[in-house]
C-alpha cells in the first residue's frame, strides 16, 4: 500500500492528505507546519497498522479484532516467513467477533470476559481434514490459553488508541481459571519416555527420522532444534561440537540457543553431515529414498518381472521434516511396536530427567537452554530415589 501524498486542497488553497478515507487539513499549502503535521500524520498512521485513528466510541469490536489480525500477519514473521502465532490465534479472535463482533470495544467489561470464557468451555466439534468433524474436549489450560489471547489484542488495541486503557486494566481481574475448581479436562502432565519404549520404536523408525529420535535424547533439544539442523551452524573445532539454531524458541528476546553435541552424538550425527554447509541434516526425501533402496534390495521377484526402482515418485517430498512430520512417523512407528504413542518433545524431558539425576539441577537448566530453574522443574521429574532413602532410614 503506497503512502497518502501530501496535496494541495485548490478552493482553501490548503495542504491536505487522506488516510482511510478521511480528509485531513494541514494548514496552508507549502508552509512548514503542514509538512511538519503531515509526517506526524503519516508516522501515527503508520505505527497504527495503516488505520487512521477514529473516535474510540466508534470502535467496534471486530474493527479492533481485524487489526490486530492485519497487524499480527507483518508482525509475526521470521525472515519473511510466518511463525504460526497468529495461526493459532485465529479461531479464537473469530469466536469472539461472532459473539461481540457489533459491540463497541470501549463497553467491553469483565463480565462479558467471562461469558465469553463460559461459552469457550464448552465442548465443540472442530474440522479434521476436508470433511470430518470432530468432538473437541475442552480442557481448562486451553481456554485460559483462549482468555490470554483475547486480553492481548486488548492490550495492543490500547497501545494503538483504539481502546481506553481503563477497558484492559477492567478485564485484566479476570483470573484464569484454577486446577480442580472446575469440571473441564486436565491436560495430562508430559512424562519423560521409558527407555524400552524408544528403544522398541527405533526397531520401526527409517534410518533418517531414528536417527533424529537419537540425536535429540543425547543432547535434549527440541525437535524444530533437530528439524532445522545444517553442517554450517555446528562448531566442530573442539571435542564437544556447538551447535547455535539458526532459529529457537528464545529467538525473539535476543537470547543465544548452544546445544553441546557429544561424543555418542557425534557419531549419530557425522554421516549426515556429508552434505552441502546449507542443506539440512536430515530430509524426508532421502529418508524416503534409502527406504525405497532397502525395500527393492528385499524384493526377491526378478529384475524383468518388474523388480525396478519407480522413475518417479507419486509425491515430492519436502526438504525438511515439520513438528508435524516428525511427530507422525514417530507415532507411526510406535503403532508397529505396539506401545503406546509418544512424541519428540517428551525426549527432551527423558534427558532433563537424567542430566538433572546425575548432576544435578542447575546443569539441567544449562542444558536444555531455559532462563528460569522453574521451567527446567516442569521438564526433570523429581527423583524418588533421594526421598526413599530418607523414609528408610528416618521414617
Amino acid at each position: 500500500m503506497r503512502i497518502p501524498k501530501y496535496r494541495k486542497h485548490k478552493a482553501s488553497k490548503q495542504a491536505v492528505v487522506t488516510l482511510s478515507g478521511k480528509d485531513h487539513y494541514l494548514g496552508p499549502h507549502g508552509s512548514k507546519a503542514s509538512r511538519l503535521l503531515y509526517d506526524r500524520l503519516i508516522a501515527e498512521w503508520l505505527a497504527a497498522g495503516r488505520i487512521a485513528q477514529k473516535e474510540q466510541e466508534d470502535v467496534t469490536i471486530a474493527a479492533v479484532c481485524l487489526a490486530y489480525v492485519r497487524w499480527g500477519k507483518q508482525h509475526y514473521r521470521y525472515n519473511g516467513k510466518p511463525t504460526g502465532t497468529l495461526e493459532t490465534q485465529k479461531p479464537v479472535i473469530k469466536a469472539f467477533r461472532q459473539m461481540y463482533g457489533d459491540l463497541p470495544a470501549y463497553e467491553f467489561s469483565p463480565l462479558k470476559l467471562e461469558a465469553f470464557r463460559l461459552e469457550r468451555s464448552k465442548n465443540r466439534k472442530v474440522s479434521r481434514g476436508q470433511h470430518a468433524m470432530v468432538d473437541h474436549e475442552v480442557t481448562r489450560r486451553g481456554v485460559n490459553r483462549e482468555i490470554a489471547t483475547i486480553k492481548q489484542v486488548f492490550k495492543w488495541a490500547v497501545s494503538k488508541e483504539m481502546v481506553p486503557h481503563s477497558v484492559f486494566a477492567a478485564i485484566s481481574t479476570v483470573g484464569g481459571l484454577k486446577a480442580g475448581r472446575t469440571e473441564l479436562k486436565e491436560t495430562d502432565r508430559i512424562l519423560p519416555v521409558e527407555e524400552s519404549v524408544i528403544t522398541a520404536t527405533l526397531e520401526h523408525l527409517p534410518d533418517v527420522p531414528a536417527a533424529m529420535v537419537r540425536l535429540q535424547r543425547f543432547t535434549g533439544a527440541r525437535p524444530g532444534e533437530i528439524i532445522q539442523m545444517r553442517p554450517c551452524d555446528i562448531d566442530r573445532n573442539g571435542a564437544v561440537w556447538l551447535y547455535r539454531p539458526e532459529t529457537h524458541k528464545n529467538h525473539h528476546r535476543g537470547l543465544d540457543r548452544v546445544i553441546c553435541i557429544g561424543p555418542r552424538a557425534q557419531a549419530v550425527l557425522t554421516p549426515y553431515l556429508l552434505r552441502d554447509s546449507q542443506d539440512y541434516c536430515f530430509s524426508p526425501a532421502e529418508s524416503e529414498r534409502k527406504r525405497y533402496a532397502k525395500l527393492h534390495d528385499g524384493r526377491t521377484t526378478p529384475l524383468s518381472c518388474g523388480n525396478r526402482p519407480k522413475a518417479r515418485p507419486r509425491r515430492v517430498k519436502s526438504r525438511t521434516y515439520t513438528n508435524d512430520s516428525y511427530r507422525r512417523v514417530v507415532h507411526r512407528a510406535c503403532d508397529k511396536a505396539k506401545v503406546e504413542r509418544w512424541s519428540p518433545n517428551r525426549l527432551r524431558h527423558s534427558a532433563a530427567t537424567e542430566i538433572r539425576k546425575q548432576f544435578g539441577l542447575d546443569h539441567a537448566r544449562t542444558t536444555l537452554g531455559h532462563t528460569t530453574v522453574d521451567m527446567t522443574l516442569e521438564y526433570a521429574e523429581r527423583d524418588l530415589q533421594q526421598a526413599i532413602e530418607v523414609a528408610r532410614k528416618l521414617g
